[in-house]
C-alpha cells in the first residue's frame, strides 16, 4: 500500500456501514480520503477519530441522485486536493417491493437506478477523466456490488435491486473494456458481498415488519460479514501488483446458503 500514501480516494456512501469502514482503512493506510454522503455529520465524527492516522478524511455533502451535485463534488476535489486516484463507488440502496404487486413503486425503481447505476457511471467517468488529465496511469476504480448481481434472490422484494446489481456487473466489464481501448493501466474491480451487518436491510424494508423480523432471525442463525471484511477486500485489490487486475470478489458469510 506504500504507493498510495498521500494519494486521493473518493468513497461514496461514506457515512455508515461499508463506506465508513472503507474510509477508516484507507485513512489508516495514509490516503487522503473524500467521503461523500447526504448526511456528513457521521463522516466528520469519523474523521475526528482519525486525526492521528497517516492520512486524512474530508467530508463532503452530496446527493448522488443529482448530476449537478456530483459534478460540483469533482470540482471541489480538483480545487482542494488535486484529483481522484482511487474511486470507490460504494453508495447504493434497495427499496423493498415486488415488480408486479400493488406496492411496486416507479419512484423507487427510478431512485435505485439513479444511485446504484447512473451515479456509479458518472463518478467513474469523472474519476477516469481526473486521472487522465493529470497523467495518472495506475488509478483504481472499485464498484461495491452484491451477490444479487450474480443470482436472482428468491422472494419478490429484491428483484429490481438485483437488476441494478446485474447492471453493475455488466458495467464493470464495460469499464474494463473501455479502459483498455484508452490504452491506460487504470484498473477496475467489483466486490460482491452477501449478507453484511449494516442498516441496509432496515432501510430497504421500511415498515415491512415481517421481512424485517425474518432478517433479524437470519442474523441470529449465522454470523454475517462485517463492514471491515469488505474494507479488507478493498485493501487487497489496491495492494495487488500493477500487472494483476482483480475483476470481481464474491464473498458471503460461511453459513449463508444462497
Amino acid at each position: 500500500m506504500d504507493r498510495w500514501v498521500g494519494r486521493v480516494a473518493l468513497v461514496t456512501g461514506a457515512s455508515v456501514g461499508i463506506g465508513a469502514a472503507i474510509c477508516q482503512k484507507l485513512v489508516e493506510c495514509g490516503l487522503v480520503v473524500v467521503g461523500c454522503a447526504r448526511n456528513v455529520d457521521k463522516i466528520r465524527k469519523l474523521g475526528e477519530g482519525l486525526e492521528s492516522a497517516k492520512g486524512k478524511l474530508h467530508a463532503y455533502q452530496c446527493d448522488l441522485s443529482k448530476e449537478d451535485e456530483i459534478l460540483s463534488l469533482f470540482e471541489w476535489i480538483k480545487s482542494n486536493v488535486g484529483g481522484v486516484d482511487v474511486c470507490i463507488n460504494n453508495a447504493g440502496f434497495g427499496d423493498y417491493g415486488s415488480l408486479l404487486g400493488p406496492e411496486a413503486s416507479v419512484s423507487g425503481w427510478k431512485s435505485m437506478l439513479d444511485v446504484n447505476v447512473v451515479a456509479l457511471c458518472l463518478c467513474t467517468k469523472e474519476s477516469v477523466n481526473s486521472m487522465r488529465q493529470r497523467g495518472v496511469d495506475d488509478g483504481q476504480i472499485i464498484h461495491i456490488s452484491s451477490l444479487s448481481g450474480h443470482r436472482v434472490p428468491i422472494g419478490p422484494g429484491n428483484h429490481f435491486y438485483s437488476a441494478t446489481k446485474f447492471c453493475v456487473r455488466s458495467l464493470t466489464e464495460g469499464h474494463r473494456q473501455e479502459l483498455k481501448e484508452l490504452r491506460t493501466n487504470i484498473r477496475v474491480a467489483a466486490i460482491s458481498p452477501g449478507f453484511v451487518a449494516t442498516d441496509f436491510f432496515t432501510n430497504a424494508l421500511h415498515s415491512d415488519n415481517t421481512s424485517a423480523q425474518n432478517i433479524t432471525e437470519l442474523f441470529t442463525t449465522m454470523k454475517p460479514i462485517e463492514p471491515v471484511d469488505v474494507a479488507d477486500a478493498v485493501i487487497y485489490i489496491l495492494s495487488t501488483p500493477a500487472h494483476v487486475q482483480v475483476h470481481d470478489i464474491m464473498m458471503r458469510p460461511t453459513q449463508q446458503k444462497t
